[in-house]
């Protein structure tokens, strides 16, 4: 089995002792492990929301420590990782909110190490890439935006979508997400023409 694939039964059981055993030495590293699952994930999910690598960090660890100060709160209407994003959504939407005084407008996302490609592939990547999330900005509202990216990057089910994200018609997340992608079928057919 993979050390990486997140399973909840996993999650229940390392919750489980956590909370049953805060102060401990078994109780605080299964919270630590339990989180540790989730950090990279929450700190992509920030920094979709900042496009700033510090302040994303700064978020994801601010998500991380309430998670951890609340996990007696988990009531298990859903599933852990559904939690989990429910609480990184909000902090990026009260961060959002804010204003960005200390947002670098000039700062890249791909001024992160990364695999070293030929410079020319990786500039026709990267227009490529800004021009559809260009796209998704331009032609999807927030929600349809934030099921998108839970669908399509997080493999979230629609059926947690739809709890995480407080959808409330009748369709759920299925009909954002239709509603999303013929939104963007419209506006490459419509570039194409």
């Amino acid at each position: 089995m993979d050390a990486h694939v997140t399973h909840e039964s996993d999650d229940l059981g390392l919750l489980a002792r956590a909370v049953a055993e805060p102060e401990s030495p078994a109780g605080r590293r299964a919270a630590s492990l339990l989180l540790g699952r989730y950090r990279e994930r929450i700190y992509i999910w920030c920094l979709r929301y900042t496009r700033d690598h510090e302040q994303a960090l700064d978020m994801a660890q601010e998500v991380l420590i309430s998670a951890y100060r609340n996990l007696d709160s988990f009531g298990g209407r859903s599933q852990f990782g559904s939690w989990i994003f429910s609480i990184a959504r909000n902090r990026c939407l009260s961060e959002m909110r804010r204003p960005a005084l200390l947002v670098d407008e000039d700062a890249d996302l791909d001024d992160r190490a990364s695999g070293i490609a030929a410079p020319d592939q990786a500039l026709e990547d990267r227009l490529a890439e800004e021009e559809l999330l260009e796209l998704i900005q331009r032609c999807l509202d927030p929600v349809e935006q934030q099921a998108l990216w839970l669908r399509c990057f997080e493999k979230m089910p629609v059926g947690e979508i739809t709890k995480v994200l407080a959808i409330t018609e009748a369709s759920g997340a299925r009909g954002v997400l239709q509603r999303a992608r013929r939104k963007l079928r419209a506006a490459i057919t419509e570039g194409d023409s």
